[in-house]
């Protein structure tokens, strides 16, 4: 016939399917209803022909990666049809520091002794030794974060860790990290095959049921990497929107992460064969119809727009506040700053509130006003506001302008870095950068570090000595603030 042959074999050795396929290769069908619920593994070892001499290929290995089989083992077949030598490739468990599989030696078809139910049972009971639940389903939450990128991997280490505080708000546990540099991304996989193998491996061990990859994903590189893995897959904008979809409060809040949310999606719906998407066939229906992939973006056009008018109606109603304050002449001072530096604790202290201040990202989403008296018997309201973060999705950043337009009025900025982030200056980049945007960097600012109880003396004199004209404070200790007021008071 001139044909692979292929046969995925059991673990008490009977085959359970058999696979016809070209000269060059077999297509192996989807294998999830044969995964075993005890297992790690598929509970199947494949047997399949290759047509002239060539042994495992790095496809071969792939398909036993992705597939999660017991075993793979090629045979090499004569012209006339007889067998000749045969390889056998098995993974590895998870302590080992090489490849995330083991290829043995070639061998004479007749002498192969090998023991595919031992070789299976001792993985996984390795795979169990290590502390693991074995179980075919992953653990829902558990995610692997990945960075891919021409940057050196010290960069993105750093941003990973960014990427794990964000992975920790949105409720995910962390089971481990890849990073790969490359000097050109996928367009099909953002990352390489092997890398790509080896991600599969990781997630594998860790019982990981989320990928989360540090860069924006295009929806085709979203949608193979769904494929292969057969895990959900997040990139770093579709972690920032759930985080603000789980912290929204407002109604404004609500609709401007419903509308981030569906111009991300817009983009990545993918529709079925179309001839077989007609919502209106057969007799008495015939005619060109919508598709449903039609529907849906019509759909969510439709939505979009209606988003639109009612946060035209929300801006509106907030300018009509907004203008009577104007009116009672109370000066306003905004805060502003990275995302968990501490804004939300300094106007607690300050004005004696119980505004939602965590450790976690983004745990402030809408603008909290409150009044604050002087003891000269003087007032001002203080505003906070979102946190800003490095990469901040583009369509989230339009959405949430409204919010932000709340410093377009403030008297004067006061920007709360973390003094004892070991990423502070790049943070302040970050915020002056979106100020810059905002085209709000001429209002009057003071900078603001925060969290100097968690730092040196030593680095103390340092970042005084790099921002001469900073306050230092500690926004959990009231009488660190004085200085603060003070320069407030005497900028209004």
């Amino acid at each position: 016939m001139n044909r692979q042959l292929g046969i995925l074999i059991n673990r008490k050795g009977l085959p359970v399917m058999v696979i016809v396929g070209e000269p060059d290769g077999i297509l192996i069908p989807e294998l999830s209803r044969h995964r075993q619920a005890d297992s790690r593994l598929s509970g199947l070892r494949l047997l399949h022909t290759h047509l002239d001499s060539s042994l495992l290929t790095q496809e071969d290995l792939m398909d036993m990666v992705f597939l999660r089989l017991d075993a793979v083992c090629v045979l090499t077949v004569s012209p006339d049809g007889l067998p000749r030598a045969c390889q056998i490739a098995h993974l590895l468990p998870p302590n080992a520091d090489e490849k995330p599989y083991i290829v043995y030696p070639a061998e004479i078809w007749d002498d192969v002794a090998f023991d595919f139910g031992a070789s299976a049972m001792a993985l996984e009971g390795e795979l169990s030794r290590t502390g693991q639940t074995v179980s075919a389903a992953a653990r829902e939450g558990a995610a692997i974060l990945v960075s891919v990128g021409s940057q050196p991997k010290s960069v993105q280490e750093r941003s990973l860790a960014e990427l794990a505080e964000l992975s920790s708000t949105a409720g995910l546990d962390v089971a481990g990290t890849v990073v790969q540099r490359v000097s050109q991304i996928n367009p099909k996989l953002i990352l390489g095959r092997g890398k790509l193998a080896e991600l599969e491996v990781l997630a594998l061990q860790k019982n990981a049921s989320i990928l989360v990859f540090d860069q924006e994903l295009t929806p085709t590189q979203q949608r193979n990497l769904s494929q292969i893995t057969e895990r959900k897959v997040l990139d770093r904008t579709q972690l920032i929107l759930d985080i603000f979809a789980q912290h929204a409060q407002t109604r404004e809040g609500k609709l401007q992460v419903e509308m981030a949310q569906l111009k991300y999606m817009m983009p990545r719906l993918v529709g079925q064969n179309r001839a077989l998407s007609r919502l209106t066939g057969g007799i008495g229906g015939r005619g060109p119809g919508e598709t449903r992939l039609e529907m849906d973006r019509r759909k969510i056009r439709d939505r979009l727009s209606q988003l639109k008018n009612e946060l035209a109606n929300v801006r509106k109603h907030r300018d009509a506040t907004r203008s009577r304050r104007d009116k009672a002449g109370l000066p306003i001072v905004s805060l502003v700053g990275y995302t968990n530096a501490g804004k939300s604790t300094l106007l607690n202290t300050l004005t004696q509130s119980d505004v939602l201040a965590e450790n976690k990202l983004f745990a402030t989403l809408d603008p909290t006003s409150r009044r604050l008296r002087f003891p000269e018997d003087r007032e001002i309201i203080l505003t906070d506001t979102v946190g800003f973060i490095r990469h901040l999705p583009a369509d989230l950043r339009e959405a949430f302008m409204a919010t932000l337009e709340e410093l377009e009025s403030a008297d004067v900025l006061v920007h709360v870095a973390d003094a004892s982030h070991p990423e502070m200056d790049s943070q302040l980049e970050a915020v002056e950068s979106i100020l810059r945007d905002l085209s709000i960097d001429t209002i009057p600012r003071i900078l603001a570090l925060n969290k100097v109880d968690r730092i040196t003396d030593e680095a103390r004199e340092a970042l005084a000595f790099v921002h001469p004209d900073a306050v230092f404070i500690a926004a959990i200790h009231r009488p660190s603030l004085a200085p603060l007021v003070e320069r407030i008071k005497s900028l209004l």
